[in-house]
């Protein structure tokens, strides 16, 4: 497994979802999908992804 790292290519506003997908070998469309339903439905991993984007280092 890779580090997690938010990369600075193929990310879409801050790069927490191509992160977790390289971390875990996930395709990142489906870590997107997922995340998208997860705000609508249950709204609080908005404000996990918002502490990811804190928390994660960017790539250098």
């Amino acid at each position: 497994m890779n580090a997690l790292v938010r990369p600075q290519r193929g990310r879409w506003i801050a790069g927490v979802c191509a992160a977790v997908a390289n971390r875990f070998g996930w395709n990142v469309t489906l870590v997107r999908i997922l995340t998208v339903a997860a705000v609508v439905f249950f709204g609080l991993s908005l404000w996990i992804y918002v502490l990811l984007w804190l928390l994660v280092p960017s790539e250098r």
